[in-house]
């Protein structure tokens, strides 16, 4: 599995929260996921929507694909068209999806797979760039940045309250 730093072009932002709350107790980097790509190469973060149907980029994309793998050992959900470009969905169990585009691939629905199987095959279409795929995950049926579970986003730290960051007089 490739660091945080050689990932090239990832760029994480700290998160701050002040007076919120702590962040979720499940940790999704300690499933053990898998890049589903052999060489990672962040082309688009993860923009979460400011409301369930509001824009945002509910995924990553990984240039330079070729194959995909699975990220975690699951079950084959959907193989197919949607909106005219080729998708791949794997149910992980415990709620969790994931899916894959523009993908290919000769598993049928129901298919087992093993986290690191290759499969499918990086296609055209979508939104993405040639050798591109976009990476969605959904936890109980909300889209999560698949970073999570691939280690690539720093844990919250909370901070003291503000009058606590004022220089002393």
């Amino acid at each position: 599995m490739p660091s945080l730093a050689s990932v090239p072009g990832l760029v994480l932002a700290a998160l701050v929260l002040v007076g919120g709350s702590p962040p979720p107790a499940d940790d999704l980097a300690a499933r053990g996921w898998i890049w589903p790509v052999e060489e990672v190469r962040l082309e688009r973060p993860f923009i979460a929507p400011a409301h369930a149907y509001g824009p945002g980029h509910r995924g990553v994309d990984l240039g330079g694909a070729a194959t995909v793998r699975a990220p975690a050992a699951g079950t084959v959900a959907f193989a197919g068209p949607v909106a005219g470009r080729p998708v791949l969905t794997i149910d992980h169990g415990d709620g969790l999806v994931s899916s894959f585009e523009p993908v290919t691939s000769d598993l049928a629905v129901g298919t087992d797979v093993r986290r690191g199987d290759v499969v499918g095959t990086v296609a055209a279409g979508g939104h993405t760039g040639s050798g591109t795929v976009h990476v969605g995950v959904r936890l109980h049926g909300e889209y999560v940045n698949p970073l999570r579970l691939l280690g690539g986003v720093p844990r919250a730290v909370l901070l003291p309250c503000c009058a606590a960051l004022s220089p002393a007089p």
